[in-house]
C-alpha cells in the first residue's frame, strides 16, 4: 500500500515497483537495509519516528524516473533537499554494492552460448552483442572544465560506453569519460576487451562460410576500428551481397540504440541535463539506472523462449571453453588477435558470403 501512495500507476517506477507481484520493493528495500542504515527507520532525540525506508527509497526513485528536483519532494514526501540527494546517493551506492555483481556480469559460459545461439538465429555466428555510445548533458560542469567536457554540441557531455543484446540486456557499460572524446577514444580506455587480453573470458568458437573462428564479436557503426572483435556496416556498398550485408547488420546494430533509448525513457535523470556537480555521483546514478533497466528486462524476459533456447542448447551445445593464461606473451598475443586488421575483413566478407547464402535470393 505505501508503494502505491508514493508512486502514481503506470509510471516506470511502478513498472519496477511492482514487479512479481509488489515483492521487488519489499525485496531491494530490505536488501539495501540490512547494507545501509540510512533505509532503516529510527527515532530522534525526542523518540518521534524519523523518516522511513520506503520515503527515502521512494524519493530516490522518483529522482531517477521523472528527473525530479529534490527541492519539490519536500511537500509530497515530507522530506527535506539535502535528505533527499542524501537517499538518492545512498540508494545508488547500496544498488550497486548488492546488485552489481549479478545485474551487470560479464557474460560467463552460459550466457555467451545463448548469446551465440541467437546471434546464429538472427544471421550472424559468433555475434555477442552491438557496442556504440551515449553522452549525457552534464548542466553543472564546472566552467574549469567546459572545454574538456565539451564535443561536437558545444555542451559538456559525458560518455556511456555500452554492449546490448537482442533482448537489450547492457552487458558492459564504462561511464565518465568527456565529451570531447569520440568512440575510439572511449574504447581505448574501457575495459571492454581485458579479459580477452588476459584470457580469462570463454572463447566463442563458431563457423563462418567455412572458416572456423574462436573470438566473439561487436557489431559497430563505422568509427570504430577494424578489428578482428569488430565487425562494422560498409560505407557506399557496392554490388547487392553487400548491401545486403549493410542492411542486416545495421539492423541488428540497433538493438544497443534501442537499450539507450528506453535507458532514457525509464529514467528521465538521464535523459535530460544532469544536475549533479560531482563527476562520481553521476557514475554512480548512471551504473544505478543499468542495474535497474536489466532487473526489469529480467523480469519481463519472455520465459517460455529462454525454455525453449535452454532446450535448443541443451540438444546442440555450442562449445564454449576457459582457458586461463596469465603470461604477458600470451596477453600480447591475445591484444595482436583482437586488433588484427586481416581478421577483422576475413569475417566480414564471410559474412557477407553467409547472409547472402542465408537469405539473399529472398530480395
Amino acid at each position: 500500500m505505501l508503494v502505491l501512495q508514493a508512486v502514481e500507476p503506470g509510471s516506470p517506477v511502478t513498472e519496477l515497483l511492482l514487479t512479481n507481484d509488489s515483492m521487488m520493493i519489499t525485496f531491494i528495500l530490505g536488501k539495501l537495509q540490512q547494507h545501509d542504515v540510512t533505509f532503516v527507520q529510527r527515532n530522534d532525540a525526542t523518540g518521534a519516528a524519523g523518516l522511513s525506508g520506503i520515503q527515502k527509497m521512494t524519493a530516490a526513485l522518483r529522482m531517477m524516473a521523472y528527473g525530479t528536483l529534490a527541492d519539490s519532494l519536500d511537500e509530497y514526501l515530507k522530506i527535506g533537499r539535502s535528505t533527499a540527494v542524501e537517499s538518492l546517493q545512498s540508494f545508488c551506492r547500496g544498488v550497486i554494492s548488492i546488485f552489481e555483481a549479478e545485474y551487470l556480469r560479464k557474460p560467463n559460459e552460459i550466457d555467451t552460448a545463448r548469446l551465440l545461439h541467437v546471434g546464429n538465429h538472427r544471421g550472424f555466428p559468433g555475434m555477442l552483442g552491438s557496442l556504440d555510445c551515449m553522452h549525457w548533458q552534464w548542466d553543472k560542469c564546472p566552467t574549469a572544465y567546459h572545454g574538456f567536457f565539451s564535443g561536437r554540441s558545444g555542451k559538456p557531455t559525458i560518455v556511456l560506453e555500452a554492449v546490448a543484446s537482442y533482448d537489450l540486456w547492457i552487458w558492459h557499460a564504462f561511464f565518465g569519460m568527456p565529451g570531447s572524446f569520440n568512440d575510439i577514444n572511449v574504447l581505448d580506455q574501457s575495459h571492454l576487451f581485458d579479459d580477452l587480453s588476459a584470457g580469462r573470458a570463454p572463447p566463442a568458437h563458431f563457423v563462418v562460410n567455412g572458416s572456423q573462428y574462436s573470438m566473439g564479436y561487436y557489431l559497430a557503426d563505422g568509427i570504430y576500428p577494424k578489428w578482428a572483435t569488430l565487425v562494422q556496416t560498409i560505407s557506399q556498398p557496392q554490388g547487392r551481397k553487400k548491401q545486403h550485408f549493410e542492411r542486416m547488420q545495421e539492423a541488428c546494430r540497433k538493438d544497443v540504440e534501442r537499450a539507450f533509448g528506453i535507458l532514457q525513457a525509464r529514467w528521465a535523470i538521464v535523459r535530460g541535463p544532469a544536475r549533479f556537480w560531482n563527476e562520481v555521483d553521476l557514475g554512480y546514478i548512471m551504473k544505478t539506472c543499468v542495474i535497474l533497466h536489466n532487473m526489469i528486462i529480467e523480469d519481463q524476459r519472455d520465459h517460455d523462449a529462454s525454455d525453449e533456447i535452454t532446450e535448443l542448447l541443451s540438444s546442440n551445445p555450442i562449445q564454449v571453453s576457459r582457458d586461463i593464461t596469465p603470461a604477458l606473451v600470451d596477453f600480447f598475443k591475445n591484444n595482436c588477435r583482437i586488433r588484427s586488421n586481416e581478421a577483422h575483413h576475413s569475417l566480414r566478407n564471410d559474412l557477407i558470403e553467409h547472409l547472402w547464402a542465408r537469405n539473399g535470393d529472398e530480395e
